[in-house]
């Protein structure tokens, strides 16, 4: 069975709301994320949907642009 995150079931601080924000602006992918926040990559997603926070990550380029 697999171990639950430190955090489960835990209500989010401010502080970890406005970590999770630094971690989106460093475009941090959401697992290595959700393993700083001690939370799951799905908790860390519902979350950042719920503050408005994009976790998309802004330095990549989009599919089908590579020069041949």
């Amino acid at each position: 069975m697999a171990r639950k995150p430190p955090k489960h079931h835990q209500e989010w601080s401010p502080s970890e709301v406005r970590q999770l924000g630094q971690l989106a602006k460093q475009n941090t992918p959401t697992r290595v994320a959700a393993l700083k926040l001690g939370r799951t990559p799905a908790a860390v997603q519902q979350k950042a949907s719920a503050e408005g926070i994009l976790l998309k990550p802004t330095n990549q380029r989009p599919y089908g642009t590579r020069k041949k």
